[in-house]
């Protein structure tokens, strides 16, 4: 079992709840949420719909995943008693739709998480372990990435997403769904290896193509066995009665709670503010209840995997310093 340093330790009791497990809202989108939107928003307007969003729902999560591109309003609006996780990389991919390389927000950085208080780091990298050379590059950069993470006591929450490597078959296709179990599984497998403190993945069955539980579950074990990382639920915009059946079964198996966004909250982007209001008060609520009451029941704590530090008279005189500029 890992010894963490105290400002990794710290962030994950951040962002966890009683009992160590993780009930985290993701609202990081940025091009996904601008799509959302009714065209011409003008920037405020989103900003302030994002804040409002977090503002209702923060009281009723662990931690807050935000971005940097409208996420300063919305964190500073947020309760003190949810953690605040900041999204490193930039929105989309370089390369083509079959190679997907992974591109850094201008001007931001992992020191500058630091400097505004978040709790932790997260970084999404499109990752398939078939890439070969591409793979080896996107490795090497979770490699500095987490030590960078790590030198600024911050731990890091990495999610890779997987993709099609044919032009010819879609994501959401039945044949892709057959190979989707070996990618989740295998990129669990080498990413947790590289040092990220959680990894956030997705559900390893297309429930389009598979209602089979029972195999749920096989392929969520799979997963957790594959990891030497906790690791957490992302919803990937499934619907809400979906995606609380699939942190059922991803607990039960082994997973350490969720990160959920648009299967809370993605009506009361088309919502009128009439309409918005209740909905932030009572369905969206309920809805983080839900999750967080099956994952406190079910989920496999992080500190099943790291253990707090154990300070010896005068621990603070070889406690690292943060990088110099």
């Amino acid at each position: 079992m890992e010894s963490l340093s105290p400002g990794r330790w710290r962030g994950l009791k951040a962002t966890s709840v009683e009992g160590n497990v993780f009930t985290i809202l993701a609202f990081d989108q940025r091009g996904v949420y601008r799509r959302m939107l009714p065209e011409g928003v003008p920037y405020n307007d989103a900003v302030a719909l994002k804040a409002q969003i977090v503002t209702a729902l923060a009281p009723h999560t662990s931690a807050v995943l935000l971005d940097a591109t409208y996420g300063l309003t919305p964190a500073m609006s947020m309760t003190g008693k949810a953690g605040l996780i900041m999204s490193l990389e930039k929105s989309g991919y370089s390369g083509d739709s079959t190679y997907r390389g992974l591109e850094f927000q201008d001007g931001w950085s992992v020191e500058k998480i630091k400097r505004m208080g978040a709790s932790a780091v997260k970084m999404m990298v499109y990752y398939h372990p078939d890439t070969d050379e591409l793979a080896e590059q996107l490795e090497e950069i979770v490699r500095k990435v987490t030590i960078e993470c790590h030198a600024y006591d911050l731990p890091l929450f990495l999610e890779p997403m997987s993709y099609s490597l044919d032009a010819a078959v879609a994501k959401e296709s039945a044949e892709y769904a057959k190979t989707r179990p070996y990618v989740v599984r295998e990129t669990a497998r080498r990413l947790s290896a590289l040092g990220p403190d959680v990894i956030k993945l997705e559900f390893p069955i297309d429930v389009a193509f598979n209602s089979d539980e029972a195999e749920w579950r096989r392929e969520c074990e799979a997963v957790s066995e594959a990891c030497v990382a906790p690791w957490v639920l992302l919803s990937a915009g499934v619907s809400f009665e979906t995606f609380e059946k699939q942190v059922e079964v991803a607990c039960q198996s082994g997973a350490s709670g969720f990160l959920a966004g648009r299967a809370v909250w993605q009506e009361a982007i088309k919502m009128s503010p009439e309409e918005r209001v209740p909905f932030l008060a009572t369905v969206a609520p309920e809805r983080l209840h839900r999750l967080t009451e099956i994952t406190m029941k079910n989920a496999k704590p992080w500190t099943d995997f790291y253990s707090a530090p154990l300070p010896e008279d005068g621990w603070y005189q070889s406690y690292e310093a943060m990088p110099a500029k």
